[in-house]
């Protein structure tokens, strides 16, 4: 099937794959000549977005050995990088280039990392390292001898009850601080902005699954839907009737409007009547909540954050919340929501009756 095709049948996640992997072969062409054979290796136990993210941040790794580290001023470029070279790599090399990740420029950009970012393009190298290691290229996996950063877990922002009242009011009905422009903008977009927003708050959905869905997604039979997980695999989330309602306002209005070309599917649609991009939904996600609370930045995952805690709350079992919002593994949602426990447990121990009167 064609481009031309995907984008026809709206087939949103295949079309994200087939542009991902078109730019890994792009960037392959300033890696390594050694890295096509890793991106094929890791190909079946990776997903395509894992395996950009890598290409970008090895693409890094050895502009860094190559321009910075005098003990490959021997290599024209980094199709000229070998195995050979790679061997020469020392746990010095690597936290110098820890050290580079801080502040650097590349391609008249500059780019910071705190230690979250550091970590993640170290676990790019470390995961290339013991890639060639266990194939016996390298006679010892130098990165896995370096420490990781530390990463600080943050406190969780989220809305509070009062708050998601009150960005829902001003998604359905506007705000006395909009301009003009701004509220004949709202008129036109009120309806799909408050689905938008009850959607996330109602099923804590990520941006990627909510930008994927199309219209035939939605089933108000059982008031569900299905979504595309990371590494695609396809669930079904449900809603209550609240969402119920918000969609199927938006939805009347969507199928009223005679401009979304028939063959469009996407359910979130733009004022152009094309697919609502991640950076789309982040701005409209933005531009309420700074109304409603101008001091939390809140984004669209701090929406799922949001009814994740109010789904622990109400059911106290980590193991539904891990299940409704696609973790792999509880021991992430616990991490997340570990500062709950104990308001968690109090609330229980309170439910124990021993004596009736």
């Amino acid at each position: 099937m064609d481009n031309n095709n995907l984008k026809k049948n709206n087939d949103y996640f295949k079309q994200r794959n087939i542009d991902s992997l078109k730019k890994i072969r792009k960037i392959q062409e300033e890696l390594p000549l050694f890295c096509n054979e890793y991106f094929i290796g890791i190909e079946h136990k990776t997903s395509v977005l894992t395996r950009l993210n890598y290409a970008y941040d090895l693409r890094i790794f050895f502009y860094y050995l190559i321009n910075f580290q005098p003990a490959f001023s021997d290599v024209d470029g980094p199709q000229s990088f070998t195995i050979e070279h790679l061997r020469r790599v020392t746990t010095t090399h690597l936290e110098m280039y820890t050290d580079f990740l801080s502040y650097y420029e590349y391609n008249g950009k500059i780019y910071t990392n705190e230690n979250k970012g550091k970590a993640r393009k170290l676990s790019s190298v470390r995961a290339m390292f013991r890639y060639f290691y266990n194939k016996e290229y390298l006679p010892s996996d130098v990165s896995a001898k370096i420490s990781m950063p530390k990463i600080r877990d943050k406190e969780i922002i989220k809305l509070e009850s009062d708050e998601v009242e009150d960005i829902l009011n001003v998604a359905e009905n506007g705000s006395s601080s909009l301009t003009k422009h701004q509220e004949a903008y709202h008129e036109m977009t009120h309806l799909r902005d408050t689905a938008l927003l009850t959607l996330f708050l109602g099923t804590g959905i990520r941006i990627s699954e909510c930008v994927g869905l199309n219209v035939n997604d939605i089933d108000f039979n059982i008031n569900g839907f299905t979504i595309t997980r990371k590494g695609g695999a396809r669930v079904i989330l449900y809603f209550s009737d609240e969402v119920a309602s918000a969609l199927k306002a938006y939805l009347k209005e969507r199928e009223a409007n005679k401009s979304v070309p028939k063959d469009e599917q996407a359910l979130f649609l733009s004022i152009q009547n094309k697919r609502l991009s991640v950076r789309a939904i982040q701005n409209i996600v933005q531009k309420y909540s700074r109304i409603v609370t101008p001091l939390k930045k809140i984004s669209p995952h701090k929406l799922r954050s949001t009814y994740g805690t109010s789904l622990y709350r109400e059911t106290g079992d980590i193991y539904v919340v891990a299940e409704v919002l696609g973790h792999r593994d509880v021991n992430t949602t616990k991490k997340h929501y570990a500062a709950m426990s104990d308001d968690i447990r109090r609330a229980a121990a309170k439910k124990v009756v021993l004596r009736k009167d």
